[in-house]
Formats: C-alpha cells, sequence, structure tokens
C-alpha cells in the first residue's frame, strides 16, 4: 500500500539559492565592516584611558606630553596630544578630545564615526 503525498508549494520550507547568496552578500557586508571597525573602537577605547592618565599632569604641556607618550605606547593615531582640549574647573583639569574616523563603503558611501571623550 503506497501512500501519496501532495505537498503544495506554500508548504514547503526552506532557504532559496538567491535568498542564501543574499544573506551571504549581506554577511560578508557585515564582517567586512565590523572588521575595520573593531580597531577604530579599540583606537577610542585607548584614548580614552590616555587621557585619564594624563589629566593628572598640572600644566598644558605636561597632559599633552603625557598623552603623546602613551599614544607612542599604545598605538593611538588618530589624534595628538595637540588636539586634546584641556580646561580647569576649580582645581580639576579637564581634558577632551572629539575626531571622526571615516570606512569606504562602496563608491561615494562613506561609513563615519564620530568619536568624543571627556574625563570626569
Amino acid at each position: 500500500m503506497k501512500t501519496h503525498r501532495t505537498a503544495s508549494r506554500s508548504s514547503q520550507r526552506g532557504l532559496s539559492f538567491f535568498g542564501l547568496v543574499f544573506i551571504g552578500v549581506i554577511a560578508v557586508a557585515v564582517f567586512a565592516i565590523g572588521g575595520q571597525s573593531v580597531p577604530i573602537f579599540l583606537e577610542y577605547a585607548s584614548a580614552k584611558k590616555a587621557i585619564e592618565k594624563a589629566k593628572v599632569e598640572a600644566t598644558v604641556p605636561g597632559v599633552r606630553a603625557a598623552f603623546d607618550r602613551a599614544a607612542a605606547i599604545d598605538d593611538i593615531t588618530s589624534i595628538k596630544g595637540s588636539d586634546l582640549e584641556v580646561t580647569k574647573r576649580g582645581d580639576k583639569v579637564i581634558v577632551s578630545f572629539k575626531y571622526s574616523r571615516e570606512i569606504p563603503l562602496a563608491g561615494p558611501a562613506y561609513l563615519v564615526y564620530r568619536l568624543e571623550a571627556q574625563t570626569n
């Protein structure tokens, strides 16, 4: 005795070839952008640590020199000590920075990260 099964196309499940290709392209794009973004965020975290270390200096040139020393050790290339904004509130030294980094995507399209940090 044979059982005859008829399945309609609407009840079938799965991924078509074009769907698989589309998901593959999206996955490659996410990994490519993520692979270029991770070093930017690691450098940003290093720069934040460097301004925290540099704020203990008493003078503006001292803060900038301390940041440049930390930048040389931690390979921070996006900003320099001369790019820092150093102010004083009462007896506290406040160090901040602002910069942007771009990742080229395709043609005229870029992904732009605007990064900023400030000590407390």
